[in-house]
């Protein structure tokens, strides 16, 4: 129930749009792709998190085999993500009541602005803020019960959108005109996996992971929770992007996918097909769907802060465990603050998910080389779960992985690395305080990363125009450099593990696992 709670947010509410957006009908294909690309990446997560299930672990695994700076880097780039998440759920939230259609609501039609939150707006998204975070500040039981309670309402609110608009007004014909099943050519399916939102729909499976340490059983709920919340999750995405585009009324289309514009995409076709029950439930729903994963990710976002403290590049005191409620209070905070900021400056929920996918992925990159260098350096830890076809299904997710960070398209693609960067003066600021002890052996841990920061920036600026670049690689051979760079950088990771005093911390982790 906390992944589902987390999985089907915001992305729900407006995905289906903006895929449709980008890639028309062949959207579909999109759902499909993202589902592929973060499944393959979960795949190898599995293994990562039965083997060490603590309190943002996620935070933590890439420091355990390759040292402190990649680790530092992996859990930056982790925690960018998921303290953008909590923002963008607010703005989703109050996107929606911006087009609430009742006379006595007249004053939230000013919530929105040119296509972003407006200054009236932004103070409603940082209340939003405050009671997501205040929700979280008195223990994990009240988290468990609301998302529980939440999560049923934001599974059976999408089933009854897709049955009833399926049933009020399909048409067929939008498959095939306007320009085709696809009508932007096959690299906008790949575009929109990541530009539109897609692979930041399905990122929340990580909720799971990174609330281990109160997870019972993890030998065989971590996989369950990944595995059922995912699978429920993709059936439903696909289904709503059916839906949606066939639900959309033909003469809409006359200046194609570009051309359609909606502020709340699913309440306004149920209106515009006269089921305004519908679209009361739907308005009711943009406030229960983002305000379970707003809720569920502040938990989850403090725990990967007050992780980072481990890391020993991070403020001490991040790190403080609430004894009564359990809970990191001070990293709750400063999330609280630092999304604040963060919503100030981006205002729209298509600009905060491409945030948020790219940031995941390049967080993502780390795990299947942990997890294979992890087989290499400590093949006696205990491993609960030991995936099989490891030495394809890494490679594969690495590649993946590559390919979404480049399909989220230049600029977008060097702002996010940019902003990862930012993080490297703490890292730094703690190297000097211990006068630099083996960093040198942290850099040689983490090379492979720096190079491949590097080469993604360049090929975005340089690949097709279909995706920002230049076109001096023009789609598809733009993909295949990309293949082969990564899985060079790859088996440069793979071969470029460290054995630090953290492999110890590892092992401390790994000897409470139960077998059983």
């Amino acid at each position: 129930m906390l992944g589902l709670s987390s999985i089907i947010g915001s992305g729900w509410l407006f995905g289906s749009w903006e895929a449709s957006r980008v890639a028309g009908p062949a959207a579909i294909i999109s759902w499909v792709v993202g589902a592929i690309v973060i499944g393959a990446i979960a795949f190898n997560y599995i293994e990562l998190g039965s083997m060490f299930p603590e309190s943002g672990g996620m935070s933590k695994y890439a420091q355990y085999s390759h040292g402190s700076l990649l680790g530092f880097i992996a859990a930056w780039a982790n925690w960018v993500s998921l303290v953008t998440l909590i923002p963008i759920e607010a703005v989703a939230a109050v996107q929606y009541m911006n087009t609430w259609p009742w006379k006595w609501a007249s004053w939230t039609h000013g919530f929105m602005e040119k296509g972003e939150i407006s200054n009236q707006g932004l103070l409603v998204v940082f209340l939003f803020i405050l009671v997501f975070t205040l929700l979280n500040y008195w223990s994990v039981n009240l988290l468990a019960r609301f998302t529980s309670v939440i999560s049923i309402l934001k599974l059976g609110v999408p089933m009854l959108t897709i049955i009833m608009l399926l049933l009020s007004g399909f048409h067929s014909g939008n498959f095939t005109s306007a320009g085709g099943f696809m009508p932007y050519g096959s690299a906008a399916i790949f575009s929109a996996t990541t530009a539109s939102g897609i692979i930041f729909s399905y990122n929340a499976f990580q909720v799971v992971i990174n609330m281990g340490q109160e997870i019972k059983n993890p030998k065989k709920n971590i996989s369950r929770g990944i595995v059922i919340s995912l699978g429920i999750s993709i059936v439903i995405y696909v289904l709503l992007q059916f839906t949606f585009i066939g639900s959309v009324i033909p003469a809409d289309l006359a200046n194609g996918w570009h051309g359609v514009d909606f502020e709340s995409p699913f309440a306004d076709l149920a209106i515009l097909l006269g089921i305004h029950w519908l679209a009361i439930l739907l308005y009711l729903d943009a406030f229960v769907s983002p305000f379970g994963t707003g809720v569920s990710f502040v938990a989850q976002t403090a725990r990967t802060l007050a992780a980072m403290k481990d890391n020993g590049h991070m403020p001490k005191f991040l790190g403080i465990i609430n004894e009564r409620w359990g809970v990191p209070r001070i990293a709750m905070v400063v999330n609280m603050i630092v999304s604040v900021l963060l919503v100030a400056i981006f205002r729209s929920w298509g600009t905060l998910a491409s945030v948020i996918s790219t940031s995941t992925l390049i967080a993502y990159l780390t795990g299947p080389v942990t997890v294979k260098s992890l087989r290499k350096m400590a093949p006696n830890f205990k491993r609960p779960i030991r995936i099989k076809l490891l030495e394809f299904m890494a490679p594969f997710a690495f590649v993946l992985a590559s390919l979404a960070t480049y399909w989220a398209m230049w600029p977008t693609t060097i702002k996010v690395i940019g902003v990862i960067l930012l993080g490297l003066p703490f890292y730094f600021y703690f190297e000097w305080k211990t006068n630099w002890n083996k960093t040198g052996n942290q850099f040689k841990g983490s090379l492979w990363m720096i190079g491949y920061l590097i080469f993604i920036s360049i090929i975005s600026y340089l690949g097709s125009s279909d995706f920002g670049g230049i076109n001096l690689i023009p789609y598809p051979f733009d993909f295949v450099v990309i293949i082969i760079v990564s899985l060079i950088c790859y088996y440069w990771g793979i071969s470029s593990y460290v054995v630090t005093k953290n492999l110890d911390n590892a092992k401390a982790v790994n000897d409470k696992v139960q077998m059983k």
